[in-house]
Formats: C-alpha cells, sequence, structure tokens
C-alpha cells in the first residue's frame, strides 16, 4: 500500500465534521470517522482508480454522507489535503493546490 499523510486543514475538518454529526445523534459522529477512514483507505489503495478533478488533486466521495476527501497521489505518497461537505464551493479546496 502506499504511504499516507494527512495535512492538518483535513484533519482538522474532518473532525469539525464528525463533532457537527455527533450532535446531530449520538453515535453519527463515529459513523462518519468510519465510512471516512474507508475512503481513505481506498484512496491510498487504489488512487489511481480516481480521476483528476483540479490540476493533480483527486477526489474520493463517501458512501453514506455527502462528504468528498480531496487528496494528491505521488509518488507512492497519498496526501490528504481537504475533507470537505460536497456542496462546498470548490475554491475552497482548489486554493490550496496554488
Amino acid at each position: 500500500m502506499n504511504s499516507l499523510r494527512i495535512l492538518a486543514d483535513a484533519a482538522a475538518e474532518a473532525e469539525e465534521a464528525a463533532r457537527w454529526y455527533e450532535d446531530q445523534q449520538a453515535g453519527l459522529g463515529i459513523e462518519f470517522i468510519l465510512e471516512l477512514d474507508s475512503a481513505i483507505e481506498r484512496a491510498a489503495a487504489r488512487p489511481e482508480a480516481y480521476a483528476v478533478q483540479y490540476r493533480r488533486a483527486r477526489r474520493v466521495l463517501l458512501s453514506r454522507f455527502p462528504y468528498s476527501v480531496y487528496f494528491l497521489f505521488e509518488g507512492e505518497t497519498v496526501e490528504i489535503f481537504a475533507v470537505l461537505h460536497q456542496h462546498r464551493d470548490p475554491k475552497t479546496w482548489q486554493a490550496r493546490l496554488q
């Protein structure tokens, strides 16, 4: 498997989303994290299976929650740089590639 790096912004976004879901219903935040972990594992195992969305950035969608994980794949490293709700303005994550 490829090496995995999760940037601080992406980790903070994931934590914020998990807290929000947990506030909505007990246990839902944990379910979000489990689904997020699954999406990240899929990206790390087969990064080239995901199409380039913008410049070199790729995206994997969570199955149950309306979130996307944006990542770069270079060499043998998958770098997660954003975890965002799918209705967020794409410029939010695109600006991180500048």
